[in-house]
């Protein structure tokens, strides 16, 4: 039987305003996002974790493998940043239930990033995915403006 109902499918609107990488600069990295790492009252509010935030490769925990939100006081690896997400990911479906873990591409060298532009400050991120002076120092191979 064919479902001709209708539903509704909201789209996230990508803000690359903190992105001032030049198209042929910017190293890249894939890795798998665990989305049950991540908050959904802080991360992903309308269902999109937002390009921009900072990621950290969890290295033990339920985790290991996976990346994870940065957060400087984090644990199991969670502490040191290994890059930037690239693209904004949708971690629900059409069909409103929620991915698990998903396939992304994040800067780990030679890109030039707006700090002020970025969607998570430590501030407003208690859960992670902010820059900081750690950060930082993790991605140096980063320019961070």
């Amino acid at each position: 039987m064919t479902d001709i109902g209708v539903y509704t499918q909201t789209f996230q609107a990508e803000d690359l305003s903190w992105d001032l990488t030049k198209p042929q600069m910017g190293a890249e990295k894939g890795g798998t996002l665990a989305f049950a790492a991540f908050t959904q009252s802080q991360h992903y509010p309308n269902g999109y974790i937002p390009s921009g935030c900072v990621l950290a490769l969890a290295t033990g925990g339920t985790y290991s493998g996976f990346l994870v939100p940065y957060l400087d006081a984090g644990s199991n690896g969670a502490a040191t940043a290994a890059g930037v997400l690239k693209r904004s990911i949708t971690v629900v479906r059409p069909d409103g239930s929620k991915k698990d873990k998903v396939g992304c591409a994040l800067y780990i060298a030679f890109a030039d990033i707006d700090t002020s532009k970025l969607p998570f400050t430590s501030t407003n991120a208690a859960a992670g995915g902010y820059i900081d002076a750690n950060a930082k120092t993790d991605l140096k191979l980063i320019l961070f403006r």
